[in-house]
């Protein structure tokens, strides 16, 4: 027992790398879960005391233990069996479909990644691109929300900056948990947006198997009281108009939920900009008729490249204004009825969004001037009298001065090219209609007697 073993080198130091590696994942990894896991705890404690409504548990689950929760769900189990005989395969094959489409929806969500600094990324970005404004918000009705009911913020889709927007003006309400599509799934963005909570949705998927997977979750994640924000366009506005509702996460949160245990608040949420970043690529879309994004990563990483030379040499200038409301909140237990028809419920609610639309210079020159021609004087006569038209509308106004705004406003359409002066008329012009239209269409509804 006690005679030597003479072993080769690398025998020696494979033997050595197995016992370290069992040593830590028995002995040393759990303690270092432990500890930090102890320290999250504590951190998110502390953080909770300063949000309107704290991080809900649901959130806080491991992602492992909540896929399988998911997968192991009896209306998932049920869906997989069906799957596997409608399809032909063997359940274990239809299970590890669910299990990957489980991956692919339920986010890891870090509360330090979210609030140590994807917070401070969204201020920052929000703030160096645009001159950021709060709208109508009812601040009395928004503190006043049952604490113990799941909220979701309904927004309209102007920009991917809605997102970045939402998130730095909502930073001291709650973490805000996104519904986001495709465009998001790619490495190594898709790792961050699930760390900041967001779940992932294929809009384009008629699986019965995947919406089971996905239905499952979304109310899992209401159930638990996740502060939720959907788009119910269901993508981003090609012609800058508010869209008609589609009523699938809507009706993903209004089925099988019983008010008694668990009530859910709506609040709109409306948005609207100087200046959206994408609108040329929306505005190619809407006219080749597909939904087709011509946005290369390339692209993106030019135009950001232009952006920070311009703000080394000392040119560079913010975008413009952007603006956001929140709407009246919109509690389920007031009307149990719409949880029947979730069809009036979205159209509802995107029409309280359409109302709390802010007016900025910019889409409310374009209107103007898509009308008629007009001189600076006759325009600033417009200008000046469409605030009466307005009355019930939120309309932001630089320095408080009508003058002002309706200069700031057109000052941005001829720098684009946009609008340019003929004699003493400013006029629209032939390339930048497109354009124009597009800022025009999100105050369009607004003005009494006009066509939608």
């Amino acid at each position: 027992m006690t005679s030597p073993v003479i072993l080769p080198l690398w025998l020696f130091v494979l033997i050595l790398c197995f016992a370290a590696i069992t040593f830590a994942s028995h002995f040393l990894f759990p303690s270092v879960r432990w500890f930090l896991r102890r320290r999250m705890e504590r951190a998110v404690d502390q953080l909770n005391r300063r949000l309107e409504r704290p991080i809900e548990p649901f959130k806080l689950l491991r992602r492992y233990d909540l896929i399988q929760r998911l997968v192991y769900d009896p209306q998932v189990t049920e869906a997989i069996v069906e799957h596997a005989e409608r399809n032909h395969v063997r359940e274990d094959v239809a299970f590890e479909r669910a299990r990957k489409y489980a991956r692919e929806i339920v986010p890891s969500f870090s509360a330090f990644t979210y609030f140590g600094w994807g917070v401070r990324l969204a201020r920052f970005l929000s703030k160096s691109l645009y001159r950021v404004r709060l709208g109508y918000h009812d601040e009395e009705a928004l503190s006043q929300l049952d604490p113990d009911a799941t909220i979701v913020f309904v927004m309209n889709h102007r920009s991917n900056m809605d997102y970045v927007l939402v998130t730095h003006l909502a930073a001291d309400r709650s973490a805000l948990s996104y519904a986001v599509g495709e465009w998001a799934q790619v490495w190594p963005l898709s790792r961050l947006i699930r760390a900041m909570g967001a779940y992932f949705i294929r809009r384009r998927s008629n699986g019965g198997l995947y919406r089971k997977v996905l239905r499952r979750y979304v109310q899992m994640a209401t159930k638990g009281g996740v502060t939720q924000a959907i788009f119910p366009e269901g993508g981003l506005s090609l012609d800058g108009s508010v869209k008609r509702p589609k009523v699938g996460l809507l009706s993903y949160i209004t089925e099988d939920l019983d008010l008694a245990e668990q009530n859910v608040v709506f609040v709109p949420v409306a948005l609207n900009y100087d200046r959206v970043l994408e609108d040329q690529v929306l505005t190619a879309a809407a006219k080749a008729g597909t939904r087709r994004f011509n946005a290369k990563i390339t692209h993106v990483t030019l135009a950001t490249l232009k952006l920070i030379w311009l703000k080394l040499i000392g040119r560079y200038h913010r975008f413009g204004y952007a603006a956001v409301s929140f709407g009246k909140p919109v509690s389920l237990r007031d009307m149990p009825g719409m949880l029947e028809t979730p069809e009036e419920l979205a159209e509802m609610l995107m029409q309280r969004i359409a109302e709390i639309i802010p007016v900025l210079p910019v889409p409310l020159v374009s209107h103007l001037l898509l009308e008629q021609s007009l001189s600076e004087a006759d325009l600033q006569a417009r200008f000046n009298a469409a605030q009466s038209e307005l009355q019930h509308a939120h309309i932001h106004l630089p320095h408080r001065d009508l003058s002002y705004a309706m200069q700031y406003g057109l000052e941005r359409l001829t720098k684009r090219g946009l609008v340019e002066s003929q004699g003493d008329l400013l006029k629209v012009t032939e390339d930048g209609r497109a354009l124009v239209e597009y800022y025009a269409n999100s105050i369009k509804h607004l003005f009494p007697d006009k066509p939608q």
